[in-house]
């Protein structure tokens, strides 16, 4: 008898109680090599699916194939695993619940607060730049949260309870006082247009025999909140409204439901405002105490009105919601005339929660946020704009008291805190750090210090911006661009489990994708981003960019070869389809604006038929050379415009060859074949037109020939003449990086996979501004949004300091330094191939794949050994010759994963379970990393 299975999951998560599709995913891990599995679902007592047995070697999930699942249900599910040997292991059992799953399962009425005043604040780009923006104070041109109040009654003998509850703006539950949940700023952030997740809550234990009240506090969110780059307000509507349904089973087989209805009545709360941008104003002494249970008198409430059903947006929340997931305690506190400067050693995103042992009745207590200090200490705003205050006011009550604001959340190293009757003390100030509930599966660590710092930098910037939706800063836009997370997404997905996370940002995604195929270059998309591109002129009239748009090919097929899941390319493959073929009729119908009116010759225009070459675009955004010396406004449009007519027929090609091999993966050969014969035309065309018989580009850009090698856009034959030239270009930059958004992602790996490794390895070590580690030197605790966020001199930018996109590096740490990387979609086969020639004498990691974790750890031994210096000099010679030392690499492999470990000596098969390999490198111990 074999060892049973472990850690069971349903749609990626351990017994979820919210399961809302049809065909919902089984995975499990086992201790031995599964050649075969069975798996049982029932509900009731009763079986209701049988897989009969499955032969298979691949851990990728298992989809039910049973009759159809219905809402609100509890199932048992359970699964056993033959190993190779042909012995079975024992069953093992888990269970899961359904949600609604369809929408007509929704009977409730949609509800509207009836005393709330509409809003309606929106300003245009242009506005935004020159500063422009109302004068009055935030209460003054904010509405305060809502309270919502439902009374109704409960019999005996409750067996289960469940709520299901969505809004438009975010909400909090609670039934008879107890809240409904963990989650915070629920429901999320969605394409409100198309789509309006709900949650599932188990309230089982909260109600009572008798009397029971349901209540909920409503407030703008990102419905009607301010948002994105120019912080207007209601770009999704302008008032809000809930709607929820209540599910109560008796042990007597009958059941209650309670929805949202005209019995419900409302009142504004204690806020004067709340908003996720510009803060809370929060009134500790107009709380109605007692409100939301049995008991309170809620006469002067008004009822709420009831709106159209409208339950045809409503869809089953994914994956895990926005919730309290770390406490940050201070570093230092400092008292200044202004107030209590709060430091908490990082930049996070999240709020203060702040504890007063004595305050004054009706003293007015500020808590400002900002990312970082100014150079002399003093405080430092570096988020500037309309309506982005980043500040929370408490009115006490007077005593003690302990206050977190609810409805907002601050991107943050530093808070300002007014001052109180009494001084604050270190253990008064909290950081309480939200983020999307995801579980932490990888890990790494090197014995250079510096080099931990930039990954640590990269884990806080992934944690602060998956909030709700992958987001390309916290503080100043908050919004999913495309092109941050495509360029991310590989590394997102080495440490932490974001299938689910990034699966629901895709539905949006998909769901705003327009008629014509064009993909946005951010997702959720409100009908005001759609009106002010349409009246906007140059870079804020994209909708659609290369790079950007390609997300919906990048980002599944990253997912599907970390996962070997198919689900992912079988919902994202026909929107790939739409988004290429867009590209196809573009490319056949215009010419870039040097060649209109010119008499061609036939080939050429066949060539440019082919090539998605026109149109405006972001390009390599953000390309350090073309950003120094010149004010922000001017620089930014020269990247776009000197890279965008060559990045885009690259993307083109490279989303065609995604799509080809998602066609394929997905059984559809036709499609495929087609597919992958017109991304090699598109190469060959592009090859025609801008590589010379050099081999070089039209721009002497170290971005463009990153992306052309990265993407086969280079002949076979020019491809050495082709990155001897980047080599060129990077030794002219002082052995810097000159690369924008679409183009660092494949910096270091084109570099080594064209002969170039050292280059590659000192760029990583850089410590001249632009490079990774520049920015650990000069403190940073996240990804910087520009490389020069901090100058030399120690000034400061007013720039986003928490961008993950230039993070992508991480990625590289995981698969060239530590070595992991696998070699068949989900990780069934793998290589294990460390650089033992990186700078460091010692590293540690590991990844989650579907048959467990892979990891490894090597460490340079013997008598050259000696400990890494960080800031050390190195020469590249070093790094490649004198006595060698020895390498001892234990390697840890799951069952099911084929794996091998590549050494200067060779290669070794890997055995499942912990290994212990001593090697020979090539560099002595004693070779420190470059400073």
């Amino acid at each position: 008898m074999t060892h049973g299975c472990r850690d069971l999951r349903v749609e990626y998560l351990r017994a979820p109680t919210g399961v809302g599709v049809r065909a919902p995913r089984f995975s499990w891990l086992v201790d031995h090599a599964r050649a075969a599995c069975e798996v049982e679902v029932s509900a009731a007592g009763r079986v209701v699916w049988g897989s009969g047995t499955i032969e298979s070697a691949d851990a990728a999930p298992v989809v039910y194939e049973g009759e159809p699942l219905t809402s609100n249900t509890a199932y048992t599910w359970r699964v056993r695993s033959r190993a190779s040997d042909g012995g079975w292991s024992d069953w093992t059992g888990s269970t899961f619940e359904t949600t609604l799953v369809d929408a007509s399962d929704w009977v409730a009425p949609w509800i509207e607060p009836a005393q709330q005043a509409a809003v309606i604040e929106r300003w245009s780009i242009v506005d935004w730049i020159r500063g422009l923006g109302p004068d009055s104070p935030p209460e003054e041109r904010l509405r305060p949260p809502q309270l919502l109040r439902q009374a109704f009654e409960i019999g005996p003998g409750v067996i289960r309870a469940r709520l299901f509850a969505t809004a438009r703006g975010v909400y909090s539950a609670s039934v008879n006082g107890l809240r409904s949940d963990d989650q915070v700023l629920a429901p999320g952030f969605d394409s409100y247009e198309h789509r309006i997740s709900f949650s599932a809550s188990d309230v089982t234990a909260a109600l009572v025999e008798g009397d029971n009240v349901l209540g909920m506090t409503l407030a703008d969110g990102w419905w009607a909140g301010r948002l994105g780059l120019t912080g207007s307000s209601a770009q999704f509507g302008t008032r809000t409204s809930a709607i929820w349904q209540l599910h109560v089973d008796y042990a007597d087989g009958t059941t209650q439901l309670v929805t949202s209805g005209a019995d419900v009545r409302s009142a504004p709360g204690p806020w004067a405002y709340a908003d996720l941008f510009v803060g809370e104003s929060f009134d500790r002494r107009a709380v109605p105490s007692g409100w939301d249970r049995p008991g309170f008198d809620d006469t002067g409430w008004t009822p709420v009105a009831e709106m159209d059903a409208d339950h045809g947006v409503l869809v089953p929340f994914r994956g895990e919601p926005v919730r309290r997931v770390l406490e940050v305690r201070p570093i230092s506190l400092v008292q200044t005339a202004e107030g209590t400067i709060v430091d908490f050693g990082q930049v996070l995103v999240g709020r203060v929660r702040l504890r007063l042992s004595d305050s004054a009745p009706g003293e007015r207590i500020v808590i400002e946020h900002t990312e970082t200090l100014a150079a002399d200490g003093s405080w430092f705003a570096n988020i500037v704009g309309i309506n982005k205050e980043q500040t929370d006011v408490l009115i006490a009550a007077g005593g003690p008291d302990e206050w977190e604001p609810e409805f907002t959340f601050h991107g943050f190293r530093y808070a300002r805190i007014s001052a109180s009757t009494a001084p604050l003390e270190p253990d008064d100030v909290v950081a309480v750090v939200l983020a999307s509930d995801l579980e932490q599966t990888g890990a790494f660590a090197a014995s250079d210090p510096r080099l931990d710092r930039l990954h640590q930098n990269v884990m806080w910037s992934q944690r602060g911006n998956f909030l709700s939706v992958p987001t390309d800063c916290p503080q100043r836009e908050r919004a999913g661009w495309t092109g941050d997370i495509q360029a991310f997404a590989a590394a997102a997905t080495n440490n932490a489990q974001v299938v689910p996370f990034l699966e629901r940002w895709l539905d949006n995604l998909r769901a705003d994708q327009l008629p014509d195929g064009r993909i946005p270059i951010f997702s959720p998309r409100s009908p005001f981003d759609a009106e002010a591109a349409a009246s906007a002129q140059g870079i804020g009239s994209i909708v659609a960019a290369a790079g950007w748009s390609d997300a919906i090919a990048i980002v599944p097929w990253t997912l599907y070869e970390r996962t070997g899941d198919r689900r992912v390319l079988e919902e994202n493959l026909d929107a790939m389809l739409r988004w290429v073929e867009y590209q196809r009729v573009t490319a056949a119908a215009e010419l870039p604006e040097a060649l209109q009116g010119l008499d061609l010759p036939d080939e050429r225009r066949r060539n440019q038929a082919l090539l998605y070459n026109t149109g405006s675009h972001f390009g390599d955004w953000l390309t350090p050379s073309t950003m120094e010396g010149r004010p922000t406004h001017e620089a930014i449009g020269i990247a776009p415009a000197l890279t965008s007519e060559y990045l885009a027929p690259m993307f083109q090609a490279n989303t065609l060859t995604i799509a080809a091999r998602a066609a394929a993966a997905l059984g559809r050969g036709t499609d495929a074949s087609a597919l992958a014969a017109r991304a090699s035309e598109v190469r060959a065309a592009f090859a025609a037109e801008y590589v010379d018989a050099d081999g070089d580009l039209p721009v002497r850009l170290q971005g463009v020939y990153v992306v052309a090698l990265a993407f086969d856009m280079v002949p076979a034959g020019l491809r050495a003449r082709t990155a001897a030239r980047l080599v060129e270009l990077v030794h002219e930059r002082g052995d810097r990086l000159d690369t924008g958004f679409l183009s660092t992602p494949y910096l270091l790996d084109v570099l080594c996979d064209h002969g170039h490794p050292e280059l590659a390895r000192t760029l990583l070590w850089q410590s001249e501004m632009p490079s990774w580690l520049y920015e650990v030197d000069h403190g940073a605790t996240t990804i910087w949004e520009t490389w020069d966020a901090i100058a030399p001199d120690g000034s400061i930018r007013p720039m986003s300091f928490n961008h993950y996109a230039p993070g992508s590096v991480d990625d590289w740490l995981y698969r060239r330094v530590a070595g992991i990387r696998s070699t068949s979609p989900g990780y069934r086969t793998a290589v294990i191939q460390p650089d033992f020639d990186a700078g460091v004498d010692h590293v540690r990691a590991h990844v989650g794949t579907p048959f467990g974790p892979l990891g490894v750890e090597w460490t340079l031994t013997g008598d050259a050994a000696g400990p890494t210096r960080p800031g050390a000099a190195r020469d590249a010679s070093s790094a490649r010759g004198g006595a060698a030392g020895t390498v001892t690499v234990s390697v840890d492999v799951p069952h099911g994963v084929a794996a091998r470990l590549v050494t200067p000596q060779g290669e070794v098969a890997l055995e499942a379970g912990r290994s212990r390999h001593d090697v020979t490198s090539a560099r002595p111990a004693s070779a420190s990393a470059p400073a």
